[in-house]
């Protein structure tokens, strides 16, 4: 397996002199961008032009990871060949959130085969509903299948997102990439940072995704004594304290929940994904530290998830709210996970709207400010 990473903005232009000769039926390019001006953008063309016969999946982010180091209006690019692995692709229209089971059960049953043994899904992030996604993928696709990816961002403006769908950038998309055969090997990791305050409260109202009311009272007004000042920002503010979900019935483990949009005259807001009635939720809020640990565990965890060897290429996905709390110290988290992966590991990703990823082992979740990180390699 050969690896090689790109970086393109507009004042360097591309950070090689040519794209390495690496196109084939075996041939993933990835590709993370800038979610403003992407009709016309020459510098995707000539990546598509460069890899006729490859599989290209991207999207936009609010935030792009090259190596150790962020930046926006840009492009970071991974070119992987694979010696002994198959690959077969798909992208499917999103018309609405309602349409997220049916499009992940479309998408698992087009990559279905008994060799199949991971997927890495990208995903328009403003119109997905991204638990029901999942648990249109996990319908069809085996436990033993490594499932990951994440929703597309939009910088701080959670207006329009795009993926990459047969070389063109559209919204309203949800593509994947299988990998057949077992000589890949697929690490994965996931890990917050974030401290729980409050009690816990009782979801007493919801549909879906959206949230009507905590413990009887109107979900927005209550969010919005927490965020005091800071709700005259929202939605945008909301990714400053997102929602810890447990599911109740004796279960421990813990997913976040960020939300997307809210209204006024309901009362209600929107999340990337359900909020189950019946649920518990508590608020949460940043800690710098402990972000940056859990991003370097989010590295560890997937490190020791499989025995990798030769080159390896990290995918990072990490929610934008992430970045906009850590600010100007969001380089980080990210020279933290470089610091543990092994020293033959390429590092590309984004910043996103959402996350998808195992809990820890077995089935994938949708989670909410993580860093969440995929290895690929093979044996």
């Amino acid at each position: 397996m050969r690896i090689e990473t790109i970086h393109y903005d507009s004042a360097n232009g591309w950070s090689l002199p040519g794209f390495p000769e690496m196109d084939s039926d075996s041939t993933l390019a990835l590709v993370f961008g800038s979610a403003k001006g992407i009709e016309g953008n020459v510098p995707l063309e000539e990546l598509f032009t460069a890899y006729p016969r490859a599989h290209i999946l991207g999207c936009s982010t609010a935030g792009e990871i090259f190596g150790t180091t962020i930046s926006d209006d840009s492009l970071a690019v991974a070119v992987c060949r694979f010696g002994h692995t198959a690959l077969r692709s798909t992208c499917v229209p999103i018309e609405t959130a309602a349409d997220s089971f049916t499009v992940g059960e479309r998408i698992a049953n087009e990559l279905a085969a008994p060799d199949l043994r991971g997927v890495l899904v990208l995903s328009d992030g403003t119109n997905v509903n991204g638990s029901e996604l999942v648990r249109g993928l996990n319908s069809v696709l085996p436990a033993n299948v490594v499932t990951t990816g994440g929703l597309a961002g939009d910088g701080d403006r959670f207006q329009k997102t795009w993926v990459i769908d047969h070389r063109n950038a559209m919204s309203n998309r949800v593509s994947a990439v299988g990998f057949y055969g077992d000589h890949v090997v697929l690490g994965h990791g996931s890990k917050g940072g974030w401290d729980i305050f409050g009690p816990e409260r009782l979801v007493t109202r919801s549909m879906g995704n959206v949230l009507f009311e905590i413990d009887g009272q109107p979900a927005l007004d209550l969010y919005k004594k927490y965020l005091g000042d800071l709700a005259t920002g929202l939605p945008a503010n909301a990714l400053l304290f997102p929602l810890s979900l447990r599911r109740g019935g004796g279960e421990t483990a813990r997913l976040v929940r960020t939300i997307l949009s809210i209204d006024e005259k309901a009362g209600s807001m929107t999340f990337a994904g359900d909020i189950p009635q019946g649920s518990l939720v508590q608020f949460m809020r940043a800690n710098f530290d402990r972000l940056v640990d859990g991003a370097m565990e989010a590295a560890q965890l997937a490190k020791k998830s499989r025995e990798q060897a030769g080159q390896i290429l990290a995918i990072a996905i990490s929610c934008v709210g992430r970045r906009l709390v850590l600010g100007d110290r969001a380089e980080e988290e990210v020279e933290a996970v470089a610091e543990v992966l092994p020293e033959n590991t390429r590092v590309i990703g984004f910043y996103s709207y959402g996350e998808l990823s195992p809990y820890a082992n077995g089935r994938c979740e949708l989670h909410n400010q993580t860093m969440t990180l995929t290895t690929l390699s093979e044996t």
